[in-house]
């Protein structure tokens, strides 16, 4: 009898051929089982200890604030503990679902726990509200007097910075305990529509992360049927992403509405502690940009591919010259930590904690959430990595990115639960600066010139990916939502902006056609993060010139570079970039970011 290999398995079992055994996790750090009596004690505790906290706190921190005799250092430590807890139960339940979720059982332990969890901070919501209240000169008076309080400054200061927005107690309460039902349960029916898509190209069934894969092949023939496959799965789907978004964007507007939020984008912003203003300087240098970076990088490539247009599924294709080659994981655990070194051995000691403990999850397997992500659990256990690795120097990339938020993460969860988040806009910083490590050192090591031109050419592509895509993203977002205040938009509308938006940003040497009006469908920061994609641009761009500093630098960058992501949530984006001389409020930081892009272009240029 012949064995048969089903093709929804086939291209995961070529590509591990190729790469090698892959790594998956173990979350027992966090908790041995789904059904473990840890588990089960700590939600308990938790529990019980959300109500003691409610019942000894609720109506007393004003008074503990003016008294003499203190005592609010000592509920914030209790409310950092109780944070921690929490932290730790719901970061177990994520991971665990993003590991397959299409298990029904997973699916229904994350549900459950998420509405314990929902259920329990319900008691804790009380807590920054009331702190808001108390008046501005008592609770400074406060953290003057304790020493034990002003540790919490920072947090306090930040926390403030919402008191604007905040409703009514009651209010608030009936927000948080609505987002189970709401917002999260969409959230949750994207991610499993999302995973249990399958697309055929030449017969085989894959799921998303293949198909986006073969984008990338040598071959064009592949490119084009995984790009009409891709196009004909979102557009069977359309319906549901339209509803999912329409929802989202409506529950967003309603909830921008009653807090006060004037633009679109405003809650983010106050999110990631950073002022309308830089962000729209940001996008303002971006998209003037536009012609000198990917216009201009297209048109060249068009060329260096033999056609007068590029069809957007080559938009990622491999130089005709590029000598390609799947890269074993080994090797690009070995590419990655030896960058890391060569900038700093703490670094990358920290980085191979991931490899030896097994805090990375890298192996493709139906179901698993597609794309990457670092995920900062709680300071008291570590952080963890999911990469879909397919051996492309792509993957290699994306490892050392996520590494770098993994490395971040250890070094600010000495901070505490409180402390240790960073914004969105600093936290991609030194991802995005762990991958221009590694790029620096494999094309310090390019022998040929073919070579440096095709590393070169990848790290363009990188970059407009981070910087011009996202910031048509954002693009995309701002119209789309803006749009959605008048009323619910058509699948069709939703295409017309995205492909506006696109065509602006690509430029005319691609061709967005039949099919491409659908790829909105499966971004998921779209759907979980509304208007996080801008972060990555931020990040790119202060990296560039953070990156120009330690290349001018001396002595003493590392160290610097060290404190700034030590740092965590502690202090405002202008404090962290002073040491080096750097100022995200002054428009040029930003032209200063994207000339690194451009002058990448222009040595692909004079290459020919």
């Amino acid at each position: 009898m012949t064995k048969t290999i089903t093709p929804a398995r086939s291209a995961v079992e070529a590509a591990a051929a190729e790469t090698g055994a892959l790594p998956e996790w173990n979350l027992a750090d966090l908790y041995p089982a789904m059904d473990s009596p840890e588990l089960s004690t700590d939600l308990e505790t938790a529990r019980e200890k959300a109500g003691r906290f409610q019942e000894r706190w609720r109506g007393t921190l004003a008074s503990a604030a003016a008294s003499p005799e203190g005592g609010l250092a000592e509920a914030i430590r209790d409310y950092e503990e109780l944070e921690e807890l929490l932290g730790r139960i719901i970061s177990y339940a994520g991971l665990i679902y993003s590991g397959d979720t299409s298990d029904p059982a997973r699916a229904k332990f994350y549900g459950d726990t998420q509405s314990n969890v929902t259920d329990i901070f319900s008691k804790l919501l009380f807590f920054a509200l009331e702190l808001n209240r108390i008046e501005d000169g008592v609770m400074d008076a406060a953290m003057d007097r304790d020493p034990a309080l002003a540790h919490y400054r920072p947090w306090i200061v930040d926390l403030r910075k919402d008191k604007p927005y905040q409703l009514e107690d009651r209010v608030e309460e009936l927000f948080h305990d609505k987002a189970v039902t709401g917002a999260g349960a969409w959230n949750r029916l994207f991610d499993e529509t999302l995973t249990s898509l399958r697309f055929t190209v030449d017969g085989e069934d894959m799921a998303i992360e293949a198909a986006l894969n073969m984008l990338q092949d040598n071959e064009p023939e592949k490119r084009r049927k995984a790009a009409n496959a891709l196009a004909n799965v979102f557009s069977e789907n359309l319906r549901v992403f339209t509803l999912i978004t329409n929802t989202l964007a409506k529950d967003k507007e309603i909830s921008d509405r009653w807090r006060g939020f004037s633009d679109v984008a405003d809650s983010r912003h106050l999110a990631n502690r950073v002022e309308r203003e830089v962000v729209d300087a940001l996008t303002e240098a971006v998209s003037e940009a536009y012609p000198r970076i990917s216009h201009r990088y297209y048109a060249m490539k068009a060329k260096w591919l033999g056609v007068d247009q590029l069809e957007y599924w080559d938009r990622n294709a491999p130089l005709p010259d590029a000598k390609r080659r799947d890269i074993p994981w080994n090797e690009a655990r070995s590419t990655v930590l030896s960058a890391y070194s060569g900038f700093s051995p703490e670094m990358a000691d920290i980085a191979e904690r991931f490899f030896d403990n097994s805090w990375i999850d890298a192996a493709i397997r139906p179901g698993k959430a597609p794309g990457a992500f670092a995920h900062p659990t709680v300071p008291s256990v570590h952080p963890y990595v999911l990469l879909n690795y397919m051996g492309k120097p792509r993957d290699v990339m994306t490892l050392a990115h996520e590494l770098g938020h993994g490395v971040h993460q250890v070094l600010a969860g000495r901070q505490g639960a409180l402390m240790a988040p960073t914004p969105l806009t600093l936290a991609e910083t030194a991802s995005v600066f762990g991958e221009m490590l590694t790029f620096r050192s494999l094309l310090d090591q390019a022998k040929t010139d073919a070579e440096r031109k095709t590393m070169l050419a990848s790290k363009v592509e990188d970059m407009i990916n981070t910087v011009v895509r996202q910031i048509a993203f954002y693009q995309f977002e701002r119209k789309l939502h803006a749009e959605r205040r008048q009323g619910e938009l058509t699948s069709e509308r939703i295409g017309e902006i995205w492909l506006d938006v696109q065509g602006q940003s690509l430029g005319p040497a691609i061709r967005l056609g039949d099919g491409y009006d659908t790829y909105w469908t499966y971004v998921p920061h779209f759907i979980h993060s509304p208007f996080y994609v801008y972060a990555y641009a931020f990040g790119d761009c202060l990296v560039n010139s953070l990156y120009a500093v330690y290349r001018n630098s001396e002595t003493g960058f590392q160290e610097k570079y060290f404190q700034m992501l030590k740092a965590g949530g502690t202090q405002h984006h202008s404090e962290l970039l002073a040491p080096f001389g750097l100022d995200a409020s002054d428009p040029a930081f930003w032209s200063k970011g994207l000339a690194m892009i451009s002058g990448f272009i222009d040595e692909l240029e004079a290459m020919g």
